[in-house]
């Protein structure tokens, strides 16, 4: 049975550090007969979580997770108005974690092509670090819930892609490209699809192939 996870979103790490600020957080203190407001919620994410990295989680139940957390599905549901709203949560802690670093690297006086692969990195680690999230990510996690939760999850990667677009842009005029803006959207989307492409070989090998794997030759070839 995997330990619950800190669902505090990650909103600072030290400058050559992203790997470390994305890593999984210790077990929290056991919880509390009588759970502080809003510390129930937490847990609730926390344990749903920490379900989506066992085999066969593809699809969790709330009459699952209320016998995880031994308590009613009823009282769930005091905290969420659906299961859609609990992976809404999820969704919510890996944008705000992962843009809160995607900020900090964008911030620093580095190159755009060092930015992007920078990026690119600190998802991928993110998503090995936490394998549950790694689900939601791909949308293995959503495939038999609200569609509004994959709409969210695309958004997320449109929204990677366009940080990427700004990072590439002037390493592509700086290298004489003549059309910059195309050779841009070109490589962000291929980085994008890289990351895309080794989370879901990460989850789907049972998170047994590491989206970090060999990573470096490829990632510099699509920066160059």
């Amino acid at each position: 049975m995997s330990e619950p996870h800190d669902l505090t979103p990650v909103t600072s790490a030290p400058p050559a550090a992203e790997a470390d600020a994305t890593a999984r957080p210790e077990a929290a203190t056991p919880a509390r007969k009588r759970p502080r407001p809003g510390e129930r919620r937490v847990q609730i994410l926390e344990t749903l979580a920490g379900m989506l990295e066992q085999p066969g989680a593809e699809r969790i139940t709330t009459a699952a997770l209320a016998a995880r957390l031994e308590v009613s599905e009823a009282a769930l549901y005091r905290h969420f108005a659906s299961k859609a709203q609990m992976f809404e949560g999820l969704i919510e802690f890996i944008e705000s974690s992962v843009f809160a670093l995607v900020n900090q690297i964008a911030e620093r006086d580095e190159s755009g092509s060092l930015q992007a692969q920078r990026i690119v990195l600190m998802l991928l680690q993110f998503g090995e670090r936490n394998p549950g999230m790694t689900r939601v990510m791909v949308g293995d996690a959503l495939v038999f819930e609200h569609e509004r939760l994959n709409a969210r999850m695309n958004q997320f990667f449109d929204r990677v892609e366009s940080q990427l677009r700004q990072c590439l842009r002037p390493a592509a005029e700086a290298a004489g490209s003549a059309m910059p803006t195309v050779d841009a959207n070109a490589m962000a989307s291929a980085m994008v699809a890289l990351v895309v492409g080794r989370l879901q070989r990460y989850a789907r090998s049972g998170f047994r192939r590491l989206p970090t794997e060999a990573i470096e030759a490829p990632l510099q070839r699509l920066a160059a």
